[in-house]
């Protein structure tokens, strides 16, 4: 899941965007034999809660690194992780009001299931400079 210093930023997003979309439904599946139909797209809608925000994150990065002024760049990054905070937990409550029945326990496990991929990605990329011991 590592991202080379080599692969394009698009291609890396995209990558693990796709990869926590993968760990969601795996939740949900793992959520659909354990516990059934419920706990399934509980399971769903917590991965999607990962991705939707992360995804407007990623576009707004990539939007930024098309500037030529770093400040541009920056005030991109910015609203980009503001924005992500905001539709997460916008999202967490839209869910918790309008979705009955609800498993909130697969909920989360979904949510994490798709957060972790992106912890596993920083965990195994190597960037410039950075040998493979260190």
């Amino acid at each position: 899941m590592g991202v080379s210093p080599q692969t394009s930023p698009l291609s890396a997003m995209l990558r693990i965007l796709l990869a926590q979309l993968g760990a969601g439904v795996a939740a949900a599946a793992a959520g659909l034999l354990w516990a059934g139909t419920i706990a399934a797209y509980s399971a769903v809608l917590g991965g999607l809660i990962c991705v939707v925000p992360n995804t407007f994150l990623a576009l707004r990065m990539f939007a930024g690194s098309l500037a030529r002024d770093p400040r541009s760049a920056l005030t991109a990054t910015y609203v980009g992780a503001a924005g992500k905070l905001l539709l997460t937990a916008a999202l967490f409550a839209a869910v918790f009001v309008l979705i009955r029945p609800l498993r909130p326990g697969w909920l989360f496990a979904g949510f994490l299931a798709a957060q972790g991929v992106m912890w596993i990605a920083l965990a195994t990329s190597r960037f410039p400079g950075q040998s493979m011991t260190s």
